[in-house]
């Protein structure tokens, strides 16, 4: 990382260099606050430019700056434009991948490839699980112990060009995220100096912490990562990608950014789903590609990283891109019979969330009983839901979804993104429906029938004496969010706000008050969960742009339950400046809870990732039935987890809890939540 600049208008300046450079946190709890003294000057208000970055459609900004490129930057901009358009949507097939069903043990190198990711495009050079842009799909039964060799064979450069350019909003011209080429910048010479350091995280496993991916436990060429995966939870879709501490958000888009994970039971057997040729996994993200001085695209992968702010400290845009692949090509087509189909939908990608619709030639969706969800990310959900308006996933969701072609023949229907700005075309894929009647197939659930009996859901109540952890997340602007791991307290005197304080409101009256006792991924382990315990884990995005991209929350090593979501007036949290330079951040008067919020019917069943919108809190029930071990929740927002966004907790045996010394064991309960119930 380079040095930074001098102090600006008295104010620390720290430059993040994405996916190398680590976020410094503040000093923790109530120290920082002087009694008696006034609070500090708060930051002023966030400038138009860094809410279009946030994910708000420019049409909901009218005071947006036009800040049109000029010169070099102009006229590659206008080029790499054109020859994009000149890409033919729905030109190659959807890549299937290849299926294996493992007895024991697996041996799976990560090796160099060229790919075509479209075929008027001359080959990518990538970094595969297996030579292929999406990995192998790994097909295993419940209680089949498996147990993985990750071979790294890697080798060769960096196959992935990184630049940075300032953002300039131009009417006339698609937005920067949605553009390919360099447009004026210069490749970063610390992603290139990059080496093949990897490592292999199987997303919603259960499964000890010695085999969880640890991000630090990365490997070199050479070397192999040893995993071993007990598959002891219910039938659902799992996925495995990259967690290298640091160069995540980079890992992913040299190719090791997904391979399918299905484990199967009798449960899901007895349901007569699609088999075979009609389930297939769909897996979306978006990329972007260089482009030589003539604007012509070359094939080769670039992550252009917009800076929005650079004063008093630098700003970068989580990764958005222009183009979207599914199954690592461009904008494909697939061949589907007149019969019912199950897709095994995952959005792989770094920060863009998707909103799924399927389109016939008229604009007009699919009548809602042929459209169904019948999973989301770790299981069956309890009843069918007909997705009339379709689904939407933020980044590491998943959909187990079927589609009914039967009346559809001869037809061509069109897979979109229907989020406002979903690159340079929402569509994503065509399915091209066989004109001649298709006999036989399966014959899916009807809407009303139960799909997992041995699925029982939590409520509140359940869940009322549990431990109850509180996670928060600070807002963009002045500086780069941070993941706050919090703890009850007594009120400290004012006046406020204090910096790492938060407080809450309730009907009653009553003020709670919760102090920061993490915000970084080194700061020490707060949460430590005895094996076996159910807890009540709350998240609070204390974003105030509504338009802004949600934060999809993971949790490692276990399956949870969403409980409720509220939504909270978060206007009273700011910034301020600190008497020794830098920001701190708290309320000046306490969040008061504004309405209940709603979970989707896809919410109901058994989730590894809940979406997080601005001034939401989310309450989950997390059961950690599986083994002991250490392990890291985070925001799935690629950038976000290498910003140090990612926390670690622990779950130990409670008999070996009892015998820790005192102050080391499981953590008192961290307070009560602040959801609908309370």
């Amino acid at each position: 990382m380079r040095p930074l600049p001098p102090p600006r208008n008295g104010l620390g300046r720290r430059h993040f260099i994405a996916g190398a450079g680590a976020v410094g946190g503040l000093a923790l709890g109530v120290a920082a606050a002087v009694p008696g003294a006034s609070p500090a000057r708060a930051a002023g208000p966030r400038p138009d430019l860094m809410t279009a970055a946030l994910g708000t459609p420019v049409r909901d900004l009218p005071n947006l700056p036009v800040q049109r490129p000029v010169g070099i930057r102009a006229s590659q901009a206008t080029r790499a434009a054109a020859a994009a358009k000149m890409l033919r949507p729905f030109l190659d097939p959807l890549p299937i991948p290849r299926v294996l069903r493992p007895r024991g043990s697996l041996t799976l190198p990560l090796e160099r490839a060229r790919v075509r990711l479209h075929r008027q495009l001359p080959a990518t050079h990538l970094w595969t699980y297996g030579g292929s842009h999406l990995g192998p799909t790994i097909e295993v039964r419940r209680g089949r112990r498996l147990r993985v060799a990750w071979e790294n064979h890697l080798s060769g450069a960096f196959p992935l060009t990184a630049v940075r350019v300032p953002f300039a909003y131009d009417p006339d011209r698609p937005l920067m995220w949605d553009r390919p080429g360099r447009e004026g910048g210069l490749p970063r010479p610390e992603v290139a100096a990059l080496p093949p350091w990897a490592v292999v995280h199987l997303h919603g496993a259960v499964t000890g912490g010695g085999n969880d991916g640890w991000a630090e436990n990365a490997i070199a060429p050479g070397h192999a990562q040893l995993a071993e995966y007990p598959n002891d939870q219910p039938a659902g879709h799992f996925w495995y990608h990259d967690h290298a501490m640091h160069i995540t958000h980079l890992n992913v888009m040299t190719g090791l950014g997904a391979g399918t994970y299905l484990i199967r039971d009798d449960e899901e057997d007895d349901l007569d789903l699609p088999a075979g040729d009609e389930e297939i996994p769909l897996v979306f993200y978006d990329r972007n590609l260089d482009a030589d001085e003539s604007g012509e695209l070359t094939g080769g992968l670039l992550y252009k990283g917009i800076v929005v702010i650079d004063d008093p400290y630098e700003l970068v845009r989580p990764f958005t891109g222009p183009f979207t692949l599914v199954n690592g090509v461009i904008w494909p087509h697939l061949e589907v019979s007149a019969r019912w189909y199950r897709f095994r939908a995952l959005n792989a990608a770094n920060n863009r969330p998707y909103h799924l619709r399927i389109l016939d030639e008229d604009n007009q969706p699919l009548p809602a009983g042929a459209f169904l969800q019948i999973g989301g990310d770790a299981g069956l959900l309890p009843k069918p839901v007909p997705l009339a308006d379709g689904i939407v996933l933020t980044p590491a969701e998943r959909a187990d979804l079927l589609v009914d072609f039967r009346a559809l023949r001869g037809r061509r229907l069109r897979l979109v993104n229907a989020f406002p700005e979903p690159g340079i075309r929402a569509e994503m894929m065509e399915f091209r429906v066989a004109s001649r009647a298709t006999h036989g197939g399966a014959k899916p659930p009807a809407p009303t029938a139960t799909i997992s009996p041995s699925y029982r859901r939590r409520n509140e109540a359940d869940v009322a004496d549990a431990t109850q952890r509180m996670v928060m997340l600070t807002p963009v602007y002045p500086k780069d969010p941070e993941l706050w791991e919090m703890e009850r307290i007594k009120a400290p005197d004012g006046p406020f706000p204090i910096d790492g304080v938060v407080q809450f409101e309730h009907p009653d009256g009553t003020v709670h008050t919760y102090r920061r006792t993490a915000s970084t991924f080194n700061d020490p382990v707060q949460f430590t969960v005895p094996a076996g315990a159910t807890e009540r884990w709350s998240f609070l995005s204390l974003e105030k742009s509504e338009g802004s991209y949600p934060h999809p929350m993971h949790l490692h090593a276990v399956a949870f339950q969403a409980l409720g979501r509220d939504h909270y007036d978060v206007s009273t949290f700011e910034y301020f400046e600190l008497p020794g330079g830098g920001y701190g951040a708290g309320t000046k008067s306490p969040l008061k809870r504004k309405r209940s919020g709603t979970l989707t019917p896809g919410e109901h069943g058994p989730k590894d990732v809940v979406s997080l919108g601005p001034g939401e809190m989310v309450n989950v029930a997390a059961e950690f039935t599986g083994p002991a071990g250490r392990f890291m929740h985070h925001c799935h927002i690629y950038e976000h987890e290498d910003m140090m966004m990612m926390r670690p907790f622990v779950i130990m045996p409670p008999e070996v809890l009892a015998a820790a010394p005192p102050g080391h064991g499981a953590a008192p309960g961290a307070g009560a939540g602040h959801g609908s119930s309370h």
